[in-house]
């Protein structure tokens, strides 16, 4: 059975209430310069877990970007501490995919949405300014040789177009952009799958939507890369990692340092490899099995 999308349309919903950074709220009615704005970033937490995470993520953006608004949609408004968000949304009939039902929702003309497992590490710079040429931007998603990621609910793709991956989400507040939400928010719906990024799959390799696939270093799944770049490769900007939430898995210690995220990483990709018998030559790893195409 699929999951009924909530109402979907930019400020549609209850009354927004706004966070002062001083701490004090003010109503939707009371602050309307605040309702329209050039750019902003959005969350979507819901259950105290994710509002968690979501707090741990909007302060690591807040060091390295202390102006740029920052919106939260959550199931639980008055669960959040004042100061830290700009707005708190609420959201109705929550589910696992509840940011499908929100995105739309966005009061910026050029938002950035950012999964909850995220740690933003430098300045964003001039990356809205992808949106004057491009309606979205978004970055592969990882494990692309496997059937998971290589999978569509009903188109067959190239290897060389995988899925992609929807935890940072840039994107146009236009009606194109806004009907592709919505739209996307109801296949997802009806068709029953567990993972959007199948339905995204086969709405941007269907559709005419001019996107622009991010480089890595904006949604960094792998972060063991960072043993590999060389100094002027990148700037690691959206670190973008399960590992945040393994303490919600497993139990244990929240990782909240980005050092500490790094080795889990690296422990976690030695034993990736330990369970395959191929040695320890990096490149004879990938040299060894067939292409998987």
């Amino acid at each position: 059975m699929g999951i009924r999308p909530g109402k979907i349309g930019p400020m549609s919903g209850p009354e927004v209430i706004f966070m002062r950074r001083d701490g004090r709220t003010q109503h939707e009615g009371q602050e309307k310069a605040m309702r329209a704005m050039d750019k902003g970033v959005i969350y979507v937490a819901t259950g105290p877990d994710y509002r968690a995470l979501a707090l741990q993520s909007v302060r690591s953006l807040r060091q390295v970007e202390p102006g740029l608004p920052v919106d939260l949609f959550t199931d639980a408004p008055d669960a959040v501490p004042p100061g830290v968000f700009d707005a708190v949304h609420p959201v109705e009939n929550p589910h696992r995919r509840s940011k499908l039902d929100c995105m739309g929702q966005t009061r910026f003309e050029r938002t950035l949405y950012l999964d909850c497992d995220t740690l933003v590490t430098a300045p964003l710079g001039d990356l809205f300014d992808l949106l004057d040429r491009f309606e979205m931007a978004l970055a592969h998603e990882v494990r692309r040789a496997s059937d998971l990621i290589r999978e569509g609910f009903e188109q067959v793709t190239p290897y060389a177009f995988p899925q992609m991956n929807s935890g940072v989400l840039l994107y146009r507040r236009s009606d194109r952009v806004l009907d592709f939400l919505r739209d996307w928010a109801r296949r997802f719906a009806e068709s029953g799958v567990t993972r959007d990024q199948v339905i995204l799959k086969d709405m941007l390799w269907q559709g005419d939507l001019a996107f622009y696939v991010l480089p890595p270093e904006f949604n960094l799944r792998r972060l063991t890369v960072l043993d590999a770049w060389e100094p002027e490769d990148a700037i690691p900007t959206i670190l973008h990692s399960h590992r945040l939430m393994d303490h919600m898995r497993n139990g244990g210690k929240q990782l909240t340092q980005v050092e500490d995220l790094v080795e889990a990483e690296r422990t976690a990709h030695r034993e990736e490899w330990a369970d395959r018998e191929v040695g320890n030559d990096p490149v004879a790893r990938f040299l060894t099995p067939p292409a998987n195409r």
